[in-house]
């Protein structure tokens, strides 16, 4: 055994309310690669904290399978930093939201933290649509057709008109991920309707965000991501009103209360 005494420092300090001033809350799917990094990329990094905790997902990406996430999200947020606040909370499934409903997801998230505001990819890109000025939109998804249709359903019923929407008719969210983002500018040259005044290219999977300022230079319209939309959505819902640069047009944008 060691014959050195602890001793207890006698140095004075003061414990700061909190070590970052804004604090996300961020519940992912266990397969996904890449929420945590686009957040990484866009935040602010001195200023604003990104926790995390991540739930049981079953590919492929069908409605059943996603639909058996509901019962998991409040044990999942529970996780986030137990007994403190946090300043928004995001959900990162946009296939999930769009088929549980955007009230379903924030009710069972705020079970485990009451009072946050709670973020959700479908409701944050109408959101950043909205605030864009778009009303007629095309769409894009990497996932199969039965999943992609739920989007028009869902786009339609807050406003907009769909003028297209195209799937690249993938299964598996491991899939998504390793979608090359040249291809993914390339997808959305090729998607884009001429009569849309915005395109939104859905799937927290994809890496779409990291080259949105490339796909709005290549379709000549604003674009929304799913992940673009959700760290905007969650910074200004925490409280960070700063406009971000090199992610689309959307980053320099204040949201709607």
């Amino acid at each position: 055994m060691s014959s050195v005494k602890v001793q207890t420092s006698a140095a004075e300090f003061v414990l700061d309310a909190r070590p970052v001033r804004w604090r996300i809350g961020l519940v992912l799917l266990a397969t996904d690669h890449t929420t945590e990094r686009d957040f990484a990329r866009i935040c602010p990094r001195e200023e604003v904290g990104v926790y995390s905790s991540r739930i049981a997902y079953e590919n492929p990406t069908t409605p059943e399978n996603l639909f058996r996430m509901k019962p998991r999200l409040t044990e999942g947020a529970a996780l986030i930093l137990p007994g403190e606040a946090l300043d928004a909370l995001c959900y990162s499934c946009t296939a999930a939201s769009v088929l549980m409903g955007d009230e379903a997801v924030e009710a069972a998230l705020r079970e485990a933290k009451p009072g946050v505001p709670v973020v959700t990819p479908s409701a944050a890109a109408r959101t950043a649509l909205g605030q864009l000025g778009a009303k007629r939109i095309s769409i894009l998804t990497p996932y199969l057709a039965e999943t992609s249709a739920m989007f028009e359903a869902y786009f339609s019923s807050h406003g907009f008109d769909i003028v297209n929407l195209v799937c690249l008719g993938l299964e598996d969210d491991r899939d998504m991920v390793r979608i090359k983002p040249a291809d993914i500018v390339a997808a959305s040259r090729d998607a884009v309707a001429d009569e849309a005044d915005a395109m939104f290219i859905s799937c927290t999977a994809l890496r779409a965000a990291q080259v949105a300022r490339e796909i709005e230079g290549a379709i000549g319209r604003p674009v929304v991501t799913s992940n673009q939309a959700s760290i905007w959505l969650s910074l200004r819902r925490a409280g960070f009103n700063e406009p971000v640069s090199g992610f689309g047009r959307l980053l320099s944008l204040s949201a709607p209360d």
